[in-house]
C-alpha cells in the first residue's frame, strides 16, 4: 500500500514534470534532443539555425539541398529527418508515400492568426487564386485520409514562408522592363539571350517556368497550365529540346547559391530564380531585378512537415520549432530576403518602419536597407518590383503543382537535361 507521504511525493513529482514539460517538452528525454531538419537552402540558413537553437534550447541539425534531392530523400526515407521544409508541390508526393504524419491544429499556438492565403486561397476578395494546387486545397487531412480544404483539426503541413516566383535578370545587360506591362516570361525564350538563360533543375517547378515562357512566346497554348496533358507536355518538351540543342540554355541550376552564381559570373543574364538569390546579388552590388511578369507569377507556399517516424521528445521539440517559426523574428528575417510569413503582424515589430513599408507595402525605401545577413541590399528610394504583398498575390498565374501527368513528365524532363 502506498503511504500518504509517498503519494504526495509522487504527486509533486508529476506536477513538477508537467510544469517542465509545458516550458520545454523535450526535457522528458534522458538524452539531449537533436532535431533534424531537411530542406532547401532557402530557409535552412545558418543564421536561422543558430537563433532557433539558442532560443529553443535543443540541438538543431540542418541538411539543405536541391529541391529534387531532398524530396526524393524525404519521400523514401522518413527515418532520416524529423522536419521537412520545402514547397507545397511536395505535399502530395510525401503524403502518398506515407512519409509525413498529420499535425494537430491545437499544437500550433497561433493557428487562429494565420492569414487567409492558406486557409481560403487568397488575401483579398478580388484576387485570382491561380491554377494548379493552391495550398488550401492540400492543407487539411480529410476523414477518409485524403487531403482537401475542409477543416478537420488536422493539417498536412504548417503554413509559414511563401512568395511568388518569376525570373531574375541583370540590368547591366538586359534593359529593365515595366512591372506587369512589359516584363514577360517570354523573355526566357527570346532569341536575343540565346546561350545566357538558366532554368531551375526541378521537374515540378522548372516545367512551369518553361511552360509559361513558351506560352508567352506564342509557341504553345495550354487548356490549363496547372494540369497539362501528355500531348501538351510532348509538344512543350519538343520545343525545349530543340532550343537546348541550339544552345539557348546556359545551364540548369540545383540550388539558390548556384543560381546567384550563374548571374554573378555572367554565365546567365536571365534565369528562373528565387527571391533570396536576388537579395544575395543585390548585397553583392549586382543590379539584378526580380521580374513581375504580365502573365502572372508562379506562386509557392512553404510547407513544414512532420516525419511519420518522429515520436516522443523529438516530436515535442518539432512542435516547438514550428511555433518558433511563427513567433515573429523568423518572419522578419525572411522578409529581408524577399519572402512573406503566414502571420505578418507578428513579424512586423521585428522590422523597422522602412523595412515593413518596402517589403510588405511596396513603398519606396525611406533609407538604405540591409539584407538578411546584414549587408546593404536596398538603396534608399528603391521600390520593390511588383508592388505590395497583396498586389503580388493578386497576380498568381499558377501554383507549384504535382500534376496528374507528373510521372509522364519525369522521363521527358531528364531527356531535356541530357539532350
Amino acid at each position: 500500500m502506498i503511504s500518504r507521504r509517498q503519494l504526495l511525493r509522487q504527486a509533486a513529482a508529476t506536477a513538477a514534470g508537467a510544469t517542465a514539460a509545458l516550458a520545454a517538452p523535450w526535457v522528458w528525454s534522458r538524452e539531449p534532443v537533436t532535431l533534424r531538419v531537411l530542406g532547401t537552402h532557402v530557409t535552412l540558413r545558418e543564421t536561422i539555425r543558430q537563433r532557433a537553437e539558442k532560443e529553443l534550447g535543443f540541438r538543431i541539425v540542418m541538411e539543405p539541398g536541391g529541391d529534387a534531392r531532398v524530396l526524393q530523400k524525404a519521400s523514401t526515407r522518413p527515418q532520416s529527418f524529423d522536419i521537412y521544409e520545402a514547397w507545397s508541390d511536395s505535399i502530395n508526393v510525401l503524403w502518398r508515400s506515407n512519409a509525413i504524419q498529420p499535425i494537430p491544429v491545437e499544437r500550433i499556438r497561433h493557428w487562429g492568426e494565420i492569414n487567409s492565403l492558406t486557409k481560403a486561397g487568397r488575401l483579398t476578395p478580388d484576387a485570382r487564386i491561380g491554377l494548379g494546387d493552391a495550398p488550401f486545397k492540400l492543407l487539411h487531412v480529410q476523414e477518409d485520409g485524403s487531403l482537401g480544404y475542409q477543416p478537420t483539426g488536422r493539417v498536412s503541413f504548417l503554413p509559414y514562408v511563401h512568395n511568388v516566383d518569376s525570373f531574375g535578370y541583370d540590368t547591366r545587360t538586359v534593359p529593365q522592363g515595366v512591372a506587369y506591362e512589359t516584363e514577360s516570361w517570354g523573355w526566357l525564350l527570346d532569341d536575343s539571350w540565346r546561350g545566357r538563360v538558366a532554368l531551375i533543375n526541378n521537374p515540378t517547378i522548372g516545367l512551369f517556368d518553361a511552360a509559361l515562357a513558351a506560352q508567352a512566346q506564342g509557341l504553345i497554348r495550354f487548356d490549363d497550365i496547372g494540369a497539362m496533358t501528355e500531348s501538351e507536355l510532348d509538344r512543350l518538351f519538343d520545343i525545349l529540346i530543340e532550343l537546348k540543342q541550339k544552345g539557348h540554355f546556359s545551364g540548369f541550376w540545383n540550388s539558390v547559391p548556384e543560381s546567384a552564381e550563374y548571374i554573378a559570373s555572367g554565365r546567365a543574364v536571365l534565369a528562373s530564380m528565387f527571391s533570396p538569390a536576388i537579395a544575395e546579388l543585390n548585397e553583392r552590388g549586382i543590379p539584378a531585378v526580380y521580374a513581375a511578369p504580365k502573365e502572372g507569377y508562379r506562386a509557392w507556399h512553404g510547407v513544414m512537415c512532420l516525419s511519420a517516424q518522429t515520436t516522443g521528445a523529438v516530436r515535442e521539440a518539432a512542435f516547438e520549432f514550428m511555433n518558433w517559426w511563427l513567433s515573429g523574428w523568423p518572419g522578419a528575417f525572411v522578409a529581408r530576403q524577399g519572402y512573406y510569413i503566414s502571420i505578418p503582424e507578428r513579424a512586423r515589430p521585428h522590422l523597422s518602419r522602412a523595412e515593413w513599408d518596402y517589403w510588405y507595402e511596396g513603398l519606396p525605401a525611406q533609407e538604405d536597407l540591409k539584407g538578411p545577413e546584414g549587408r546593404l541590399s536596398v538603396l534608399r528610394g528603391s521600390v520593390r518590383n511588383g508592388g505590395s504583398y497583396w498586389k503580388r498575390f493578386s497576380n498568381v498565374a499558377v501554383w507549384n503543382t504535382v500534376m496528374e501527368t507528373y510521372e509522364y513528365s519525369l522521363p521527358r524532363w531528364y531527356e531535356l537535361l541530357l539532350s
